[in-house]
């Protein structure tokens, strides 16, 4: 890829493209299933009442994830999903795209704490994102997951 500026989309799910919605899947499915070795069913018939974030870097997807109102998967509002494609990493993008995700969620329900299922052991990213961790480390997916939460944002 060349040194390019990465654009952000926002777009809700009767909203994508046949193309986006394909390069969305298969960038989460590539990761989470493939990369990870984890069988499940991402199809979860949420992305219907999702919001997604598209990171874009030339034409190619390198980043992705879905923001949720509050009372979709939690009482607060959430984020999930949230990936970079292999050859983006180390870079921010998944940093950035957690920022973005974040300040949507704020100013779309700014009363709302954010709430995401994280893989236990990416708990210190989402901390130096100002996550905090609340409970026990629990199974999702055979995979270690942690409950994180995000305070609402104080003006």
């Amino acid at each position: 890829m060349t040194n390019t500026k990465v654009k952000y989309i926002w777009k809700r799910f009767a909203e994508l493209s046949s193309d986006e919605l394909y390069a969305m899947i298969h960038l989460r499915q590539k990761v989470f299933i493939v990369e990870q070795d984890c069988p499940y069913i991402d199809a979860d018939y949420t992305d219907q009442d999702a919001f997604h974030l598209l990171a874009y870097k030339d034409n190619d997807l390198i980043g992705y994830l879905r923001a949720f109102r509050p009372g979709i998967k939690y009482d607060g509002s959430s984020l999930g999903r949230i990936v970079t494609e292999i050859n983006s990493r180390g870079l921010g993008i998944g940093k950035e795209i957690t920022k973005e995700g974040v300040n949507f969620l704020s100013k779309e329900y700014p009363d709302n704490e954010i709430v995401i299922s994280a893989q236990h052991r990416l708990e210190h990213f989402y901390v130096e994102l100002g996550f905090t961790a609340r409970g026990e480390v629990y199974l999702e997916d055979d995979i270690d997951h942690i409950q994180m939460y995000l305070p609402p944002k104080q003006n």
